[in-house]
C-alpha cells in the first residue's frame, strides 16, 4: 500500500498556486521567428521544442529490456535507485478543446505498472487532466493536476520542469548570447553498474555554439526558485542548460542532451538524455534514452491515447 500511498500522493500534491495568469498559449503552428526574437518569443519557441509542436506525435517506445529509457537517481556516495519507462506524446489534435495528450508507462522499479495518461487542453487557463492506473488496485483514479514543484516519477525533474511550466507562468529577461562554453553533465556509474554502458556519457555537442541566455523569474510567490537562466540554442531553440537560484544563490541544474530529427524545421529535435542536480543535498537524476527507441510522425492511432490503454498495462 505505500506504493498506492506515493503515488496517489503524487497527484494529489495541489500546491501551485491559483492566481489568475492570463495569457495566450504557445500554438502548435508557432511560426518560426524572423529576426532577433523578444524574450518572451524565445521562452514560446523553447515550449514548442519541448513539447515536439514540430511532429504530430513523438514517442521514447520499449524495444526491450534493455532498449529502454531508463532513469536513475541517487544520492551522494549510493548506489542509483532505477526505473524504466516509455512515454507517447500526441500532438494531433484539431477539436479546439484537447490540445494534446501524454502516456508514461513505468516498466521496473517501484513504480512498475503504473501508467499515466495527462491531457493537455486549448484553453491555456484549464488545468490539465490526470488519469493514473494503480496496478496494486487494477483501477485508474483521476486528478487533478499535481503540483508544479511535485517530482516527476521520484527524480530531481519536477511537474514544471516535464510538463506543466508554460511561458505565462514566469517574466523573461533577455541577458544577451554567448558561446556555451562546457560539455553537458552526465552521471558518472562504476565500471560495475549495470546501467554503466546504457547510459549516454557527457556531450560535448553543445560546446562553441551560440546560444541566447534568458533570465526567467517566476510569478509564483514564495516560491522553490526565484529565477532561472536558460541557454538556449539561437538556431533550434533547444535548451542545453537551466540553472535555477533562490535567493541568489544556485540550487539546481538541469542538462539536456538534444538531437536533430532531421526534418525541414530546425525545432524538431528530442532529447538523448536529461541530466538534473540538486546542488543542496547532492542528490542527481540521469534520463538517458537509447537512439533505438525514439520514434516520430509515426502511424498510432488515437485511441491508443486512452484509458483503455492504461487497463492493459501489465506488472
Amino acid at each position: 500500500m505505500k506504493r498506492v500511498k506515493w503515488v496517489t500522493g503524487l497527484a494529489l500534491a495541489l500546491g501551485m498556486l491559483t492566481s489568475p495568469l492570463l495569457a495566450a498559449g504557445v500554438p502548435k503552428n508557432l511560426p518560426y521567428p524572423q529576426g532577433t526574437p523578444t524574450a518572451d518569443e524565445i521562452a514560446k519557441q523553447v515550449y514548442f521544442v519541448n513539447h515536439f509542436y514540430a511532429v504530430d506525435n513523438f514517442s521514447i517506445k520499449r524495444v526491450s529490456k534493455k532498449e529502454i529509457t531508463v532513469i536513475l537517481s541517487r544520492s551522494q556516495g549510493q548506489k542509483p535507485k532505477s526505473n524504466t519507462v516509455e512515454r507517447h506524446l500526441n500532438n494531433k489534435y484539431s477539436d479546439g478543446v484537447v490540445k494534446a495528450q501524454d502516456i508514461a508507462i513505468f516498466r521496473s522499479g517501484k513504480l512498475r505498472g503504473t501508467g499515466m495518461l495527462i491531457t493537455d487542453f486549448e484553453d491555456d487557463n484549464k488545468s490539465q487532466a490526470y488519469s493514473i492506473w494503480l496496478p496494486a488496485l487494477r483501477k485508474i483514479r483521476r486528478f487533478a493536476q499535481p503540483a508544479h514543484d511535485d517530482s516527476w516519477g521520484g527524480t530531481d525533474f519536477t511537474f514544471g520542469d516535464v510538463t506543466l511550466r508554460k511561458p505565462h507562468h514566469e517574466t523573461h529577461e533577455l541577458l544577451g548570447t554567448e558561446a556555451f562554453n562546457s560539455c553537458l553533465m552526465s552521471m558518472e556509474l562504476s565500471k560495475k553498474n549495470k546501467y554503466k554502458k546504457r547510459i549516454h556519457g557527457p556531450d560535448c555537442g553543445p560546446k562553441g555554439k551560440e546560444v541566447y541566455k534568458l533570465k526567467s523569474t517566476t510569478k509564483f510567490s514564495n516560491w522553490w526558485y526565484d529565477h532561472r537562466i536558460s541557454y538556449i540554442d539561437t538556431k533550434t531553440f533547444g535548451d542545453y542548460r537551466t540553472e535555477y537560484f533562490k535567493d541568489g544563490k544556485q540550487i539546481k541544474i538541469i542538462d539536456r542532451a538534444w538531437t536533430t530529427m532531421n526534418i525541414d524545421d530546425p525545432r524538431g529535435l528530442w532529447w538523448r538524455y536529461w541530466y538534473g542536480k540538486n546542488l543542496t543535498t547532492d542528490h542527481e537524476t540521469m534520463a538517458s534514452i537509447p537512439d533505438a527507441v525514439a520514434e516520430f510522425n509515426t502511424n498510432r492511432k488515437k485511441k491508443f491515447w486512452s484509458e483503455k490503454t492504461l487497463r492493459k498495462i501489465k506488472r
